[in-house]
């Protein structure tokens, strides 16, 4: 038998994975389109939607809306962007700028369109808006919210603060406002106020994703890995195709030494397109040589190294393989 207590340096790398690597990995976000008229109604037919870079000006993707007037944008680079809409009945819209950051997981685009001269959406009713359980928000607050994510792009902290307590208090159900509002407080080195707004946000929606993951870090930092596996589970029961969220559930597994569990959660982002994300290779291989699989620790090695074959971690897995074939030796 391997004694898995016989290479500490090694276990101290991998220990060291839940503050360091998280930010070499999270290169990445979800951008969640909603389409509605000025009324609020969403946008039933479907339209385009292009993903604009603000660096190059060029579309990086293009997604049609479904039947309530939203698409989704999946592991799109941090930075800045802008969304284009066009399509049957409507006039061709860009939304303002915005920032993919690493912290927000998800970020929301409220894109209000005009319907075309003559169409049928032109002659429609105001009185048909969308409940709140869909995300149609008043618009003032949506526009309180928009002029803060703008200031946060500009790491303008307080006056953020100020501008998402406007949000708040016009709708005080605003999950991603709260969710934000713990973003601007991380920044601000203040984990006690972070975890009040994040927790506010999911009294607010139980399955706000962003803020379980957000509240799990917190619990990562302060090594409480029950409640960080407790919160990412939710959050990948709401959104199953957040990868970064079952990376970092992968992990908790581990070190909470649920290994089985590790080791599906990291086969759950094998069986998706996750390139930047071969670190779950390396957890599932440490998950694997926990309950004495050495073989298929050994393959989840060899799958990390074609992912990703330097770096510390790279060096750290073939040092972890050699290990495993001198001691597994006649």
């Amino acid at each position: 038998m391997i004694r898995h207590g016989s290479r500490p340096a090694l276990l101290g790398l991998f220990l060291c994975l839940p503050l360091s690597w998280s930010a070499a990995q999270h290169q990445a976000g979800n951008v969640h389109v909603y389409v509605t008229f000025p009324d609020d109604r969403a946008v039933t037919t479907q339209v385009k939607v292009g993903l604009i870079s603000g660096t190059s000006g060029a579309q990086v993707e293009e997604l049609f809306t479904n039947d309530r007037g939203e698409a989704t944008f999946l592991n799109v680079s941090l930075g800045n962007y802008h969304v284009s809409v066009s399509g049957e009945g409507i006039q061709a819209t860009q939304s303002d700028s915005f920032e993919v950051d690493e912290r927000k997981s998800t970020q929301s685009v409220l894109v209000r369109v005009q319907p075309a001269a003559g169409s049928a959406a032109a002659t429609q009713s105001g009185g048909g808006t969308v409940s709140a359980n869909d995300l149609k928000l008043p618009k003032k607050a949506s526009k309180e919210f928009d002029k803060a994510t703008k200031l946060i792009a500009k790491q303008d902290w307080q006056a953020a603060i100020d501008q998402l307590n406007k949000a708040l208090a016009i709708y005080p159900a605003y999950a991603e406002a709260y969710n934000n509002l713990g973003v601007v407080y991380a920044h601000l080195g203040d984990p006690n106020k972070e975890r009040d707004a994040l927790q506010k946000a999911i009294t607010a929606d139980a399955h706000f994703a962003p803020a379980l993951v957000n509240l799990s870090r917190l619990d990562m930092k302060e090594q409480n890995y029950a409640a960080a596996e407790a919160h990412l589970s939710q959050a990948t029961a709401a959104d199953p195709t957040d990868m970064r969220a079952l990376v970092l559930l992968a992990q908790v597994q581990l070190l909470d030494h649920h290994y089985e569990d590790a080791i599906a959660s990291a086969d759950k982002v094998h069986g998706m397109s996750h390139g930047s994300f071969a670190v779950v290779h390396y957890l599932a291989a440490r998950a694997c040589e926990r309950l004495n699989r050495f073989p298929d620790a050994m393959n989840e090695f060899n799958l990390f190294l074609a992912e990703e074959p330097t770096g510390d971690r790279a060096n750290a897995a073939r040092q972890e393989m050699a290990a495993i074939q001198k001691q597994l030796a006649p």
